[in-house]
């Protein structure tokens, strides 16, 4: 198993090919509490269906990560791009994961987050802030090993919950955890 690291600068989401833009299902989709299949990285259509999360995430506005039960696909494939948020620390740029798995999570704090599947209410959720993921890199099925901490990481495994059939509001202590989400003009 391969560091991502070792793979920047070699793999690309241009490696995908040009993807659709998708609808995104909204809760209460029955899509979105399903667990995602695990996937055959090398498909052709596990492929196409990575270019298409990918063009639909940078078409969506504030969006940093995006998975296949978003767009009414029950399959374990996600893509998470944290480079331009305010937010992140330290990223890797657009990373798209097939079965994914967290290997270690250490260090939980709160934090707020949104979902374009929930896209009236933000939570404060409880993740991991130093996360290491497994997955498989779509195209190649190459086995990539991903270590993450603070805004990625959370991004990580909001994607990775998606792919589980779980939302953001599943994790949140209460209902006192819950806002309406703020419209910025």
């Amino acid at each position: 198993m391969r560091l991502v690291d070792d793979i920047v600068g070699r793999w690309t989401e241009q490696d995908l090919g040009p993807g659709r833009v998708l609808d995104v299902v909204r809760a209460p989709s029955p899509v979105l509490s399903t667990g995602g299949a695990p996937v055959d990285p090398a498909a052709p259509e596990v492929v196409r269906l990575a270019a298409d999360l990918v063009a639909t995430m940078r078409v969506s506005p504030g969006c940093v990560g995006l998975a296949a039960p978003q767009v009414g696909v029950a399959a374990s494939v996600f893509a998470v791009d944290v480079s331009s948020h305010p937010k992140a620390r330290t990223h890797h740029g657009t990373l798209v994961l097939c079965n994914a798995a967290v290997v270690e999570a250490t260090r939980n704090e709160k934090g707020r987050e949104g979902c374009m599947s929930v896209p009236d209410l933000t939570g404060d959720v409880k993740r991991a802030t130093h996360l290491v993921v497994a997955g498989r890199l779509p195209g190649t099925g190459e086995d990539v090993q991903v270590t993450a901490d603070a805004f990625e990481a959370r991004a990580l495994q909001h994607e990775i919950d998606h792919c589980h059939g779980l939302l953001f509001l599943d994790r949140v202590a209460g209902a006192h955890a819950v806002h309406p989400r703020k419209t910025y003009l």
